[in-house]
């Protein structure tokens, strides 16, 4: 496919992570053209890693600092760096095998795609609780190369966007997203609002090794309650329709009823194994988060000193 490509990373305090990602572009078999990185802390803990890698760099390298605590505002400062025709998007903590950046390329030509989403595969570790490895929590749903990407799956993390229509956006991420989540999803949605064709393809897999922190169910529920904020939040801004009045009520009802539900079979669940007790906690806490977002109140999950950027 002709055309450069750009590779955008927003980081925040993985510098070792961060060096295992640049090996890893660094032997891709279609390199990008640039690569940028953009640090979060402000006290620039990535800049190390930047430095040392640049040397032997097979691409561009370009290191920034945005110093206000905002994932949003992160990546909007990697998007205005970015000179490719093509923009790719990874997060710190993943890994990409040799091949993943040109069986992108290969797939937005061959679809005439402006947008295409790839798998992130989690690797929890061997020495996690049994329940955590036999619920399959961290999994995100696959489908078949070439499927438009359904509107609540979509998200970043392994993403390729053609430069033309990503630049159209102002921001291009909100940055009323930049302590929450979500400012991914909401950026894809605008695009294909616009036209654009944001397609699956299934073989250019990444792997997400699965931080010990992430092994609880405390963050599973913290993560299940932001995500049913940011879907609420969306919801309730017309990106998957009309929000009218009677959409409004619906949804208040509907949130309210499987709240309840899944509450009442979480503990019942526990005789026949802890995994389906936490799936319907699960669910629980997710459709709390669509009620505290449908009156107001949004959980900042990146506030803490201890956040991490890639939910």
């Amino acid at each position: 496919m002709t055309g450069s490509i750009s590779l955008c990373i927003a980081t925040y305090k993985r510098p070792t992570r961060l060096a295992a990602l640049l090996g890893d572009l660094a032997a891709q078999t279609q390199p990008a053209a640039q690569v940028v990185i953009v640090d979060n802390d402000a006290n620039g803990s990535a800049r190390p890693v930047v430095d040392a890698f640049r040397a032997n760099a097979p691409f561009a390298l370009d290191y920034a600092i945005q110093p206000a605590r905002n994932i949003a505002l992160t990546r909007n400062h990697t998007v205005a760096l970015a000179t490719g025709d093509w923009l790719a998007f990874i997060d710190d903590d993943e890994r990409a095998p040799p091949d993943w950046l040109a069986t992108l390329m290969d797939e937005a030509q061959r679809q005439s795609a402006d947008g295409l989403l790839g798998p992130v595969l989690p690797e929890v570790p061997q020495d996690a609780p049994g329940w955590i490895r036999a619920g399959r929590f961290y999994d995100f749903p696959r489908m078949p190369t070439g499927t438009e990407v359904p509107a609540n799956q979509l998200r970043f993390g392994n993403v390729l966007l053609r430069g033309s229509l990503l630049r159209l956006e102002p921001g291009p991420f909100d940055a009323a997203y930049g302590l929450t989540t979500g400012e991914d999803g909401d950026l894809l949605l605008r695009l294909r609002a616009r036209g654009g064709r944001i397609l699956w393809c299934d073989e250019a897999v990444v792997q997400e090794p699965i931080e010990p922190s992430r092994l609880s169910l405390r963050w599973l529920v913290q993560r299940a309650y932001s995500g049913g904020q940011e879907y609420a939040r969306k919801a309730l801004a017309g990106r998957y329709g009309a929000a009218t009045r009677t959409m409004r009520l619906r949804f208040f009802a509907d949130a309210v009823a499987k709240m309840l539900i899944a509450s009442l079979l979480a503990l019942p669940a526990v005789l026949t194994g802890r995994h389906r007790a936490a799936h319907w906690l699960l669910r629980a806490a997710a459709n709390a988060g669509k009620l505290t977002a449908f009156l107001g109140w949004n959980y900042r999950e990146y506030q803490t000193a201890s956040a991490s950027h890639a939910p």
